[in-house]
């Protein structure tokens, strides 16, 4: 039996069913395979989620609380945004009646790679992309580069297998790229420069999670898998804004 909510937020109707945060776990696997009991712990930590709290201190979690949490994973997911940024969306959607909606779990069939049918294939693995498994001829058929492209993009460092033989969800994600960029011309060649760049990036962003990467403390890794996340959101955008600026002359904009 479930005991009694120690306190709940002024104003606020709490007539759903409550669940524990390991119920809640089970429910966003589902969508979310990678999600842990500290990630949850840390979301919550930055304020993303108020779970109630019983006389014990055991969280207990609605489905409005569930909702909110998918809307997190989802936007860091799929759209890449950065926590600060999803806690303003949360902010100015809990003075409104255009928050996310509260519903419950739909279950998501997912195939073998870990695709989710219907989804765009170019899309960002729905899993762990270090969790996806490949062989050479699986990658070849599934991104669209031939075994020719797929050595040199190995030669050069821009592509490698870990562990050997095999290929992860990221090296997917970069030979499909490899493709499309191919049918504008480059060649394998002119994308050193981006594993060069791209190492530096590692080395510097490696600096900033590593003391929390030391600690013992499971929040303070959780807290660094999200640092290193923000970090790669924000190279992006700040990648994508540069190319667009150097290009504004040749486009005569």
């Amino acid at each position: 039996m479930n005991e009694p909510a120690a306190s709940t937020p002024p104003g606020v109707a709490r007539a759903q069913p409550l669940m524990s945060i390991g119920e809640v776990l089970g429910q966003l696997r589902v969508e979310f395979p990678d999600v842990t009991i500290s990630k949850l712990r840390f979301l919550e930590a930055e304020g993303l989620v108020e779970p109630q709290r019983t006389a014990a201190g055991y969280r207990k979690y609605s489905w409005d609380d569930v909702a909110r949490l998918r809307f997190v994973l989802t936007a860091q997911r799929d759209q890449y945004l950065p926590l600060r940024v999803i806690r303003e969306q949360l902010a100015q959607w809990d003075g409104s009646a255009d928050g996310p909606v509260p519903s419950r779990p739909t279950l998501v069939a997912v195939g073998p790679g870990g695709e989710v049918p219907g989804r765009s294939a170019a899309a960002e693995p729905p899993v762990d992309s270090a969790q996806v498994r490949l062989g050479r001829a699986d990658l070849v058929a599934r991104s669209g580069i031939d075994e020719s492209t797929l050595g040199e993009l190995e030669r050069l460092g821009v592509l490698v297998s870990d562990p050997p033989g095999w290929y992860d969800g990221d090296a997917l994600i970069i030979a499909r790229a490899v493709a499309g960029l191919a049918a504008y011309g480059l060649e394998p060649r002119h994308l050193r420069g981006y594993r060069t760049a791209a190492d530096r990036e590692v080395g510097l962003f490696a600096q900033l999670v590593a003391p929390l990467v030391r600690q013992s403390d499971p929040a303070a890794r959780a807290r660094a898998a999200e640092t290193a996340r923000e970090l790669v959101a924000l190279s992006q955008q700040l990648h994508a804004a540069l190319v667009r600026v150097g290009l504004r002359s040749t486009l005569g904009r």
